[in-house]
């Protein structure tokens, strides 16, 4: 016999063990967040559990698609003053409180994601059982959005696993799985699935002691040891992201060393720092690009498409790169390429990256047998649902591979092409249904690239677009739909960046020097560096095919440098020297002073980049700014707490920026001559 209670987002049964089972299931919503509506009714809930006190109070998801996503990142984001977040933080903080307070065993039941508060609501438990299933995933990524766990995570997590793991999650926001959540402490028990109600049960009727750290592992939180690994940790950090740009993580770190031995105290310092974080410009731009995210995820309908096989043609450092992603989404993958010693080099990567992301041995191999190697193609081009062109960029090379294998493929197959630059109505000319072809261009390293740009021609059929963009949600890439011009969108955008570099390196300007100016913007990577990563080669080839659309002026020096053999990071030489005997560690080549302030030599750059983006939008290269943002940003890391160069501009004054461009244009040049659009 059992006894149900419901409400809008929560139903809770009571068994004949007297066990409450707390299904949480947010209402109009595939996923499950926490509202300001879902807490108070938790709240309510846990009220009178405490009154009726069950046996053990067990909670867990009724919705497939995982245990708790977070709080309501909406609700977050509308907070515009500092009191309004303040008090939708405390009542998170008073739920969880109670939670935890609660006179009864308590258990997290976890299948699927259970990320941010999700995780901070598992945290107030007494237990925590994880499915173990490659699906789980628990993490505290709230810094990925410019804020930090505040509904208690800073306070529990330290104290339950030691500080360097617990700072390892909060300040990388990354997601481990059930198996390494259980080797750290941070779950109890990680089970399949068949065994996750029946260990749950267990759990209440007869509790074990609850998880206490290693020795070690709490002395790590003592607070002699404090101030020494907080040092650590805010060198760790400031390596990847700087406290000016991306105060959080800092944040956490100040919380945890000057309040950790009083979680009271430390409980309101983390709400007053929360509060004061989500209300400031960088979280509501970094908010503003998780939406984006989501929007981009949107233009995939998976039920589009349903791919079992993908053949890739050209085993390169692209073409190679996307096979075996493919094959570690699960997806069988045939590799096409005339050179042996090609594959066997592409097989070589897929053994790293397979060992790096799966672990486990029999998933490694299961990933190595989805790849197979298909020197003619005779095994892939006529069983493949996808196909993908993937071969130098040449467009006569290109036009022969066509109409060599257009009539060997299945008529219903996606026949995609990874071109960077050549447009797809020139490309397509050769196929007697020229509207079956479209773009899905990628980006190096393609494991660690989310966008794809799908490239629409002129010819090419909406629904083979929709196909496209359903396909690149399959692989977890986001799709950015846009229209087949020299460059597309982001190597149109990036190009007269890069360009501009190498224009001040040939003043004089040290390469180090115009680099540290990039990255005090806040850009991921300098231009003179991301140029020799990318390949000088490769530069210089886009470079071509835009100075053809667009009246680019291509630098001397880069042409010199090409000529020379001297490629970049893969010869060893480029804008700098790498040394391979101490594992290609970049090295300056010359050293030297400059005139230019760092202001000068980013406004140089980074104004040449707003331009272009203003064209493109002009243009109607992408739909809207939107989605010219959301491509910057995940195509070449442009200043994420910035929010997109479209945002920026908004932000920082049309009027005024277009005015630096007009003094730029009179010091420099038609080079920066304003684009029409600057009027719209």
């Amino acid at each position: 016999m059992t006894h149900t209670q419901t409400s809008d987002h929560w139903r809770m049964e009571r068994d004949n063990d007297d066990i409450a089972w707390l299904y949480f299931s947010r209402k109009d919503s595939s996923v499950n967040t926490l509202s300001t509506e879902a807490l108070t009714e938790l709240d309510d809930l846990l009220t009178d559990l405490a009154k009726n006190k069950p046996k053990g109070l067990i909670i867990l998801s009724a919705k497939e698609s995982g245990f708790i996503a977070g709080a309501d990142v909406k609700e977050i984001s509308s907070k515009k003053t500092i009191e309004d977040a303040a008090e939708f933080i405390r009542l998170g903080q008073a739920v969880f409180d109670r939670l935890e307070n609660i006179d009864c065993p308590t258990v997290a039941l976890i299948s699927g994601f259970c990320l941010g508060g999700g995780l901070e609501l598992a945290l107030a438990c007494r237990y925590r059982i994880a499915e173990d299933d490659p699906k789980t995933k628990l993490g505290l990524p709230e810094v990925k959005l410019g804020i930090h766990p505040a509904f208690g995570g800073t306070v529990r997590l330290p104290p339950l696993i030691g500080a360097p793991a617990a700072m390892d999650l909060m300040l990388s926001g990354r997601a481990i799985s059930a198996r390494a959540a259980q080797k750290t402490g941070l779950v109890d028990y990680a089970v399949p699935k068949r065994h996750l109600l029946e260990a749950a049960r267990r759990t209440i009727l007869k509790p074990p002691a609850p998880h206490k750290p290693k020795r070690w592992q709490a002395m790590t939180n003592h607070r002699l040891v404090r101030p020494w690994l907080a040092k650590v940790f805010r060198k760790k950090v400031a390596a990847k992201a700087p406290e000016k740009h991306y105060p959080a993580p800092y944040a956490i770190i100040d919380l945890w060393q000057k309040y950790a031995d009083t979680p009271g105290r430390m409980l309101r310092e983390e709400r007053a720092s929360e509060a004061q974080l989500v209300t400031d410009e960088t979280a509501q731009n970094l908010i503003r690009l998780f939406f984006l995210q989501e929007r981009m995820k949107s233009l995939g309908n998976k039920d589009l498409i349903d791919p079992k096989h993908i053949h890739v043609i050209g085993g390169g450092v692209m073409g190679g790169d996307i096979a075996v992603w493919c094959a570690l989404c699960g997806f069988t993958v045939t590799l096409q390429d005339h050179k042996h010693e090609t594959i066997a080099n592409v097989m070589q990567r897929a053994h790293k990256l397979f060992k790096k992301k799966l672990k486990l041995p029999r998933l490694i191999t299961a990933a190595t047998d989805r790849l197979i190697p298909d020197i003619t193609g005779s095994i892939g081009l006529s069983q493949a649902d996808v196909i993908i062109e993937a071969i130098f960029e040449d467009i006569n090379a290109k036009h022969a591979l066509f109409k060599e294998i257009e009539s060997k493929i299945k008529p219903d197959a996606l026949l995609a092409t990874n071109t960077s630059s050549i447009p797809i109505e020139d490309l397509a000319k050769v196929l007697s249904k020229p509207e079956r072809l479209v773009g899905l261009h990628f980006f190096n390293p393609v494991a660690l690239m989310q966008l794809v740009e799908i490239v629409c021609g002129t010819d090419t059929d909406q629904a083979v677009i929709d196909k496209a963009s359903a396909f690149a949600r399959h692989i977890d890439r986001l799709p950015v739909p846009v229209k087949s011009t020299p460059g597309f969108l982001v190597n149109r955008i990036l190009m007269p960046y890069l360009i501009e570099a190498v224009v001040l390196e040939s003043e004089g300007v040290p390469a180090s020097v115009i680099d540290k100016a990039a990255l005090d913007y806040g850009m991921p990577m300098g231009p003179i560096e991301l140029a020799d990563t990318v390949g000088l080669d490769i530069c210089l080839h886009v470079a071509e095919n835009l100075s053809q659309a667009y009246h680019v002026d291509i630098p001397e020096r880069l042409k010199n440098l090409v000529k020379a053999g001297n490629l970049g990071k893969k010869t060893g030489n480029g804008f700098y020297h790498y040394n391979k005997k101490k594992g290609g560690k970049k090295q300056q080549k010359k050293s030297g002073d400059s005139n230019m302030t760092n202001d000068e030599i980013c406004d140089r750059m980074i104004m040449k980049m707003l331009n272009e983006s203003i064209a493109c939008l002009r243009e109607q290269v992408v739909e809207d700014a939107d989605l010219l943002d959301a491509g910057i940003v995940y195509g070449t890391g442009f200043a994420p707490f910035r929010g997109g160069p479209m945002n920026y501009i908004e932000k920082e004054k049309k009027a005024e920026l277009k005015d630096k461009l007009s003094k730029l244009t009179e010091k420099y040049g038609d080079r920066f001559t304003p684009d029409a659009g600057w009027s719209n």
